[in-house]
């Protein structure tokens, strides 16, 4: 009975820890209304939702929006548009580190800058690219 409790508890513990790894849940969606949003982002420290324009070839482009993440899970988590996104073009939505910049709270990150850069567990960035309809 003790070995089923212990197996029960550690299954318990690694579901918890597989629901903390980075991740970021969006989906296709309209940006008509100025924003972009995502359903949820999970963020191992405190940080920052950055949308980045892409394309087919799936490389980070310019940023054209962010947002304050807390470590753990955010649900809903809105970023104002920059710049006109049209429908049709694509957005990588990727966690960046509040590190390495300036000031904490400010978003100092500038396309290949060290500051506020993205994080990169197991050398895989944390994104979901999406288009914008």
């Amino acid at each position: 009975m003790e070995m089923a409790a212990e197996l029960v508890m550690k299954e318990g513990t690694d579901h918890a820890m597989h629901d903390m790894t980075p991740s970021v849940m969006a989906e296709d969606q309209s940006v008509a209304n100025g924003i972009v949003s995502a359903k949820q982002i999970v963020a191992g420290e405190n940080g920052w939702l950055v949308v980045h324009r892409t394309d087919s070839t799936m490389k980070p482009g310019p940023v054209v929006a962010y947002a304050p993440l807390r470590m753990g899970k955010n649900n809903d988590v809105v970023a104002i548009l920059t710049e006109t996104v049209k429908p049709g073009e694509m957005l990588m939505l990727m966690v960046h580190a509040e590190k390495g910049g300036m000031k904490t709270g400010r978003f100092e990150y500038t396309l290949g800058a060290k500051e506020d850069g993205p994080i990169k567990p197991n050398g895989k960035l944390v994104m979901k690219v999406i288009t914008a309809k």
